[in-house]
This record gives C-alpha cells, structure tokens and sequence, in this order.
C-alpha cells in the first residue's frame, strides 16, 4: 500500500513542503514517484518518517537524524533507542518542571515579607540542569572541536562540584546576558562584554579559542537546535543576541 505525499503530510502533520525538502536532502526518499512527478511512500518510509518526528522532538538536527536514522535496519530496534532517549528526555524534564515548582512556590510564599532572602537554598535553583549531558552532545557534534579544547580533560578531572559552580555561573551569565537584552542594550555595549569577559575566561581554563573560533562558537547557539533551545528556555532571542555578543567580543578584546 501507498500513500501519495498529500496523505502523508495530512496523517502525519509535515507540510509538503517539508516532506519534499526532505527527499532533497536524502532524509526521507519517497518509495516512488510517478509519471506526473508525484511522491508516493510506503509503509517504510512512514516508519522512517515516526523515527526523524522523535528525534526532531529531542531537539536534534537533521544532520544527526540521518546519521542515526541510517544507522538502523531494523524498525523496532531504531525504535526501543529512541524509546529509551524519550524516557531519559521525560525523566530530566520533570526533574526541571520539579525544580521551577519548588522555585515558584518559595518566591509566592515570600511575598510581602522583607528583610529576608527569598530562596531559601540558593543553590536548589541549578538543580537538574546537567553540565556533562551537553558535553556529550558536543563531543559526538563536533569531535575535531571537542578534542582540541580539552573539554574532556577538564570533565575527567574537575570535582562535581566544581562543575556545578561552573554551571551555576554559566546560567547566572545568561540570565545577566537576557537583563541586558530586554533592556535593550547593544550586543557590543561595555556591560554586554564585561559579561563576556567571564564565559571567555572559563572558556581559557582548557581552551583558548581566537577570535574566529570564538566567533564561531557564537555561531553554534543559534545554528545548533539543542544550544538554542537552551538559550530560548531563558528568554526569546537570547541564542542570537549571545551570538552576536560573542562576535563582538571578539573583534573588540581578540582581534
């Protein structure tokens, strides 16, 4: 049985237009076209089709799709993995709704009282977050860039908890970073750079990225689906504003 591409993109919510970029590309071969240019899919590439909608739902990029997608034969092998990414996926997400809960809930409750801090446990606020998940998703994206910063050494020798203030001060400089883009404040101003000047310096403890490299890891947050998503999490159009921060730190203090 066939399904023309009209059907597919109803039954499965793709537009055509995205279905015929996909075959473009090679993700999502047709099983057929006919004499009048029409694509037509099987069950098969239906199959291929639920597989690519998963993982685009885990945040991957259609370049990392295809390589694990073609890297599977068999339909319900691909399927308990990516069953398996899901659960890990649902798992972290609670553990983060779980997290901005408690948050809500501590600052609601300390309303109108003054004269003392609103969290009770600072250090609660970074919960769930984790440093090494991303990491890995670096190491297997960019394996040259990954093996020329260090950052596996820096993984395999720093303390848990020394990862965890690093992430710690990593999320207050986006929180920093999306203050300043509400307030309307250029990607190049002093203030932008002065909080920079941290990301770089961490950065340096084991890489030491030029000015094109840095720029191009600029790039990365807004390239990258999972970066930017990260970005987004904090605030709408964070990903750009950090890239374009980032470029203009390093023409300004790496040039």
């Amino acid at each position: 049985m066939a399904w023309s591409i009209a059907q597919v993109a109803r039954m499965s919510g793709v537009t055509s237009r995205t279905l015929r970029h996909y075959d473009e590309i090679g993700l999502l071969r047709p099983a057929w076209v006919g004499a009048n240019g029409y694509r037509h899919y099987e069950e098969d590439q239906l199959l291929r089709l639920q597989q690519i909608l998963v993982l685009r739902e885990l945040g991957l990029g259609l370049t990392e799709i295809a390589q694990i997608v073609d890297r599977h034969t068999d339909p319900a092998a691909a399927l308990r993995e990516h069953h398996q990414r899901l659960l890990a996926e649902r798992d972290r997400l609670d553990a983060v709704a779980r997290l901005v809960a408690r948050t809500i809930t501590e600052l609601e409750q300390s309303e109108g009282k003054s004269g003392m801090s609103r969290i009770s446990r600072p250090e609660n606020l970074f919960e769930g977050f984790d440093a090494a998940r991303y990491g890995a998703q670096a190491r297997e994206r960019w394996p040259e860039h990954w093996e020329r910063s260090g950052q596996q050494q820096l993984l395999d020798t720093v303390s848990p908890e020394e990862l965890g203030r690093m992430q710690q001060e990593a999320t207050a400089a986006m929180i920093g970073l999306a203050e300043l883009m509400a307030a309307g404040t250029p990607a190049g101003d002093p203030a932008v750079l002065a909080v920079l000047d941290g990301h770089y310096r961490e950065l340096t403890r084991f890489w030491t990225p030029s000015a094109a490299e840095y720029t191009r890891l600029g790039r990365m947050q807004v390239e990258d689906e999972q970066f930017r998503a990260n970005y987004e999490q904090v605030a709408e159009g964070l990903a750009a504003y950090m890239r374009d921060a980032m470029a203009a730190y390093a023409r300004a203090r790496l040039s």
